[in-house]
This record gives structure tokens, C-alpha cells and sequence, in this order.
């Protein structure tokens, strides 16, 4: 399975947030290095803009390895077209390069769930009980490329995955969720406020192998 992480550096909240440095290392750097624990994952690739603001995003991603794609940049949808088309896949994991607590654990249990079953998604973000951060998608590519030739909305085009939430009864979606809600806690970067949390959080523990319910614990 590969995993694409959405990453840019004109975020309206936080400019730059993916490339922020923590602990002498960019907030992508723990996307990365939490997401490499993953069983199931067999590459990842991090889909930025061809905006040279993203320029930043792809040296540090060729300087360290990491493979890397550039789209459109306010067209999501299309820049997620072209990836699955240029490495000729069947499915693929999305997620965000603000989420650097990200459960390599979760997104195995999500992938297995998709593997087993002919769902067109598998998603914790549908019903919204995971911590902000932990927001993992699974998708068929075909059904994918399929909605995109109808998508027209722009809130569809920057949002790739609303469409199909919008229009739940066309689409075989499985949703996990939390029977506690876990939403108190924004375990992503969206702020210079996060930034910080995230920095005192690995000042007590450099741990990258915790799961989420620990680090929701600690944080």
C-alpha cells in the first residue's frame, strides 16, 4: 500500500507549519518517521505544489530519501489524479503534513479493514471521535478517478475526500470511531500555539513508538 502525505507551505493558519522546526528537525520529519513503522505501508510520498514556496518541501525530501510528487496546488483533487496515475495504483492511504503524532498502528488497522473488504473507503474522519491528527483515509483509486470526473465544486477540488461524505449512500464507506470522544486534544499542528505543545511534549518523551491514546495522555 502506498501512502500519500499532503504537504504545503502556504497553510492560512500557519505558513510553512510542515517544514516548522522542532527539536532540530521539520514537523514532516516526524510525519515520516512515524508513518515508517507501519507494516503495511510500502512507500511513501509526500505530494506538495509546483509552487517554488514548495521548493523547501522537495529539497528536504530529496535530501533525506523521501519520494516525492508535485501537483497543482489548489486543485488537491487533481494533483492526487495525477500521483495515482503516474505510480499506477490500486488504492492509497492519505494523510495530512500537519500530523507528526500520526499512529502507524491505526493506519495498519484501516488498511487491513480495506484489504479485507471491498469498501471504497475506509476513513476515521467521517464520525469525527479521534483526536485532531490521527485523521487517516484509505481509498480505492478507481473510484477516486471516477469521482473526480464529475467534481466541480472547489470545496471538493482543496477537500478531496468531502464529495464522498457528502454523498455517503452512493459510496461503500467504513467509518471507525471512538465509543469515548477524543476531540479535546488537537494532537496536529495547526498554530504557533501547537508548535509549542508539540515541543514540550517531546521534551518529556522522544518516544516515536507511543500510540495515540498515550500520547493523548501525555499531551
Amino acid at each position: 500500500m502506498i501512502c500519500f502525505v499532503q504537504a504545503r507551505m502556504n497553510s492560512k493558519r500557519l505558513p510553512g507549519k510542515t517544514m516548522k522546526i522542532i527539536k532540530n528537525k521539520p514537523v514532516l520529519f516526524y510525519v515520516l518517521s512515524r508513518l515508517k513503522k507501519s507494516k503495511f505501508l510500502k512507500k511513501i510520498v509526500v505530494l506538495t505544489s509546483t509552487k517554488k514556496t514548495d521548493n523547501i518541501i522537495v529539497k528536504y525530501c530529496e535530501d533525506n530519501n523521501v519520494q516525492v510528487f508535485r501537483g497543482e496546488l489548489n486543485n488537491v483533487a487533481k494533483r492526487f489524479v495525477k500521483a495515482i496515475k503516474y505510480f499506477k495504483i490500486n488504492s492509497f492511504v492519505r494523510i495530512t503534513g500537519d500530523s507528526p503524532n500520526i499512529d502507524p498502528n491505526l493506519v495498519d488497522r484501516l488498511i487491513f479493514k480495506f484489504k479485507k473488504n471491498n469498501y471504497d473507503i475506509v476513513t476515521n474522519c467521517k464520525k469525527k471521535t479521534f483526536p485532531k491528527g490521527q485523521s487517516i483515509e484509505v481509498l480505492n483509486s478507481k473510484v477516486f478517478l471516477k469521482a473526480f470526473k464529475i467534481l466541480k465544486r472547489k470545496k471538493y477540488l482543496e477537500h478531496i475526500t468531502n464529495f464522498f461524505y457528502d454523498n455517503e449512500k452512493k459510496f461503500k464507506i467504513y467509518s471507525f470511531s471512538n465509543k469515548i470522544f477524543y476531540r479535546k486534544k488537537n494532537l496536529s499542528i495547526d498554530n504557533h500555539y501547537d508548535l509549542k505543545k508539540f515541543d514540550r511534549y517531546l521534551s518529556r518523551t522522544r518516544n516515536l513508538s507511543l500510540n495515540w491514546k498515550k500520547i493523548y495522555q501525555k499531551y
